[in-house]
């Protein structure tokens, strides 16, 4: 191995710097990676998706399949297996041109990746690999130039990208003929296999519709198939939640990102079970210990239920529009909803707004069924149920409840149920579930209520004012994908219009518009949170989707236009919510920090090794320590990330929240260092403000600790501050003190 590792180390630094000269130095890192490829490939993919006919469609739709799962499940494990230095880590005299980065050298992803297009291209477009082959070669030549890979990463990275391209495409294929031809006969027919067909055109099944839409219609040419039948849809549709559902899993598996702030904060919650907490109900907690009961305190256990409840969730929605509007437009519902930010983010990360929506849309799918003259006492039942769920989770939960009140208001023939004893056991039901809030707020002076109303009211006189609008308006617009954003508009104006199924359309209003219109009319009072109107998201979606599919059926091209605007606007954002570090990886320069929406998730895994390093030595002194920190946020993550904490977390604490005269956060409602560390060391943690002035050699002046810890600690000197970095940024900054002999 030495041997081999020796040639690889000559051949290295005869491209590396044998090849050296101006023209190189400037073209090379700009092949390694440029900011023009990002629109280069997004001109491309729409180039493919609009006008590329279904052989386009197909090409695209594969190549980015075979580059997630060779870069996720092939290429990047191996690269955490072997765990080889760059070598720019390892050759002091390497002439590095391009950014360090923060992954592994074997094998490069760059070459794995390129070679797989060839791949690709080479099947569908067999004319055109020769242009992709001589751009793959260059890259992987430009690794090696730009000091970033060996010759060996390099030339395995290739064997990698071609050899998973070939076998992923087998397998497609493969599995695409075993369940079209076992599920859905009409979609074999129309499209019997994944590679190109050489022009052939499917030949209509015997016997089968030929009905077509008034915008087919003036379509020919999109009406040579038969269309495809409403079972096809929906089983399509649990096609897609099941890939995504399986995608999510891998996604949590390969840890991208680090958990967040109030994913480790809520974790600490179910370490210390209670009937509920500071400033949420219980339900949170349960899913951290179902989730961490089954695969352990890691961040997997702690994320598990999410991608759970997003697949349990688009469950529900197709088949209650699969009734409303059929299979087709029901499909593509739920295959817009991952293109809402909002949502995906929801479908990844364990807050307390995925259960809620997900109970919020249960309790409409059943509370409908039971406003039909067709509903039973026990649909009422489920609803209460389902409500008491969802406050259960979040207490906006509740808000249902006036939503029903509204619903009952505006739709006449639904208040004969209230002469019905369904609705009432549905709202004591309800009201029951939230038995364990009442009793803990009960012997904690009702603390939850000054919570709520610190948080609804201002501490300021009020001055109407306009400025919250519209960031409301942009941040929403943003985080529910600009496209769908617009579409939601005119059906929430004028849903009076929709005749296809009117009372429908007002139950969907009912359940959605009074939360979002009233966070709308709140922020002229104060500012709002983007997340709150989470739950209006699902009804108002579906009822745009019946909105916009009367008008489909009336043969507007409108419908149309959204979905390719949906998809078009939605997938670069999705993707980038998922990996940032793509930016860094096509055009060699990382995403700014303070534009990262990433940059909460990662960083902490850094602080809690600094951290602990200066705990262990503290500890090493002959004293017992522990650690103390100034925000909550700090002290669930070093909480979770130093090993010895996390294995402590339930039974002997090591990091504690400050002390607080009154309730700030949970932290005060448990024992707290006072009671069980005196005498001992701490090391007492705070994050400080980033230097004024940018620059490699800035530093913070850093901040004095508080006065309840040098009040606390015979001694409290500082120890130091230090860069938190990810990827050659600087993400935060923390300032250490070592405190001693505590009073």
């Amino acid at each position: 191995m030495s041997f081999l590792q020796s040639i690889d180390t000559r051949v290295f630094h005869w491209i590396n710097g044998g090849f050296q000269n101006p023209v190189f130095d400037a073209v090379m890192p700009w092949l390694s990676g440029n900011p023009l490829f990002i629109p280069a490939l997004g001109i491309l993919a729409i180039a493919l998706l609009w006008k590329g006919g279904k052989r386009g469609r197909l090409f695209f739709s594969l190549l980015a399949l075979v580059l997630f799962i060779g870069d996720n499940g092939l290429i990047n494990p191996i690269k955490h297996l072997v765990a080889r230095d760059r070598p720019f880590a390892a050759l002091p005299d390497a002439h590095l041109l391009v950014g360090k980065g923060g992954s592994w050298s074997f094998p490069s992803s760059h070459a794995s990746s390129w070679f797989a297009a060839t791949v690709v291209t080479l099947v569908y477009y067999p004319t055109r690999w020769h242009w992709v082959l001589l751009v793959a070669l260059l890259v992987s030549f430009s690794r090696i130039y730009v000091g970033a890979h060996y010759p060996s990463d390099v030339v395995f990275g290739a064997v990698f990208g071609t050899g998973y391209a070939l076998v992923l495409l087998a397998a497609f294929e493969h599995g695409w003929r075993w369940l079209t031809g076992r599920w859905m006969p009409d979609l074999a027919e129309r499209l019997p296999s994944l590679m190109p067909a050489g022009g052939r055109r499917p030949t209509p099944m015997p016997g089968r519709s030929e009905s077509r839409t008034p915008h087919e219609a003036r379509t020919p040419h999109r009406a040579k198939s038969a269309p495809l039948c409403d079972t096809t849809w929906v089983r399509l549709g649990y096609l897609v939640i099941v890939a995504l559902w399986i995608f999510r899993f891998a996604y949590l598996a390969a840890e991208k990102v680090e958990l967040s702030e109030d994913e480790t904060y809520q974790w600490l919650w179910s370490k210390h079970p209670a009937l509920s907490y500071f400033s949420k109900p219980p339900l949170i907690a349960w899913l951290h210990t179902l989730g961490t009961t089954l695969w352990g305190d890691q961040a997997f256990g702690v994320r598990f239920t999410s991608p759970c409840i997003g697949a349990i969730l688009s469950f529900l929605v197709l088949r209650f529009m699969r009734g409303v509007v059929g299979g087709r437009s029901a499909f593509w519902l739920v295959l817009l909803m991952n293109m809402v930010p909002l949502l995906a983010v929801g479908s990844v990360l364990i807050t307390v707004d995925p259960p809620m929506v997900l109970f919020w849309f249960a309790a409409m799918v059943t509370g409908w069924r039971a406003v039909q003259d067709r509903g039973s006492t026990r649909d009422w039942c489920w609803t209460g149920l389902f409500i008491g769920l969802s406050s259960l989770s979040k207490y906006a939960g509740l808000y249902q409840l006036i939503c029903w009140a509204l619903f009952f208001i505006a739709w006449p023939p639904a208040r004969k149920h209230l002469k019905r004893p369904g609705p009432w056991i549905a709202l004591v039901i309800a009201l029951l579930s939230l038995a364990p809030v009442y009793v803990w707020n009960s012997r904690n002076h009702w603390v939850t209520l000054d919570h709520v109303k610190f948080n609804a009211l201002r501490s300021e006189p009020w001055t109407p004012t306009g400025r919250y609008l519209w960031d409301f308006l942009g941040t929403e617009a943003a985080l529910l994908n600009p496209v769908l954003f617009l579409a939601i508009i005119p059906p929430l104006l004028f849903f009076r219009r929709i005749r296809s199924a009117p009372d429908i359309a007002r139950f969907l209003f009912c359940m959605g518009a009074p939360v979002f219109l009233g966070y709308l009319g709140f922020t002229l009072y104060k500012r709002v949170f983007p997340n709150w109107i989470a739950p209006s998201i699902i009804p108002l979606l579906a009822l745009a989707t019946l909105y916009w599919h009367e008008q489909f059926k009336s043969g507007s091209p409108w419908p149309r236009r959204i979905v390719w605007g949906a998809f078009v606007i939605g997938s670069p954002i999705i993707i980038l919510m998922h990996d940032t570090n793509i930016v860094a990886k096509v055009t060699g320069k990382a995403l700014p920090m303070q534009y990262d929406p990433l940059r909460r998730v990662h960083g902490w895994t850094e602080v809690a090794s600094i951290v602990g390093d200066e705990w262990r030595k503290l500890r090493s002194e002959g004293t017992n320590a522990f650690v103390i920190a100034s925000h909550y946020g700090f002290a669930a993550e070093t909480s979770f990330y130093i090993p010895e904490a996390r294995k402590a977390a339930s039974t002997a604490p090591i990091v504690f929240y400050k002390t607080a005269t009154h309730p700030e956060n949970q932290f005060y409602f448990w024992p707290g260092y006072q009671q069980q560390r005196k005498g001992q060391n701490a090391v007492f943690l705070q994050e400080v403000d980033p230097p004024e002035k940018a620059g490699p050699e800035s530093r913070p002046a850093g901040e004095p600790p508080p006065a309840v810890i040098t009040q606390e600690f015979q001694s409290v000197t500082p120890i130091g501050i230090f860069p938190i970095r990810y990827r050659d940024r600087t993400l935060r900054w923390i300032q250490l003190y070592a405190c001693r002999n505590l009073l």
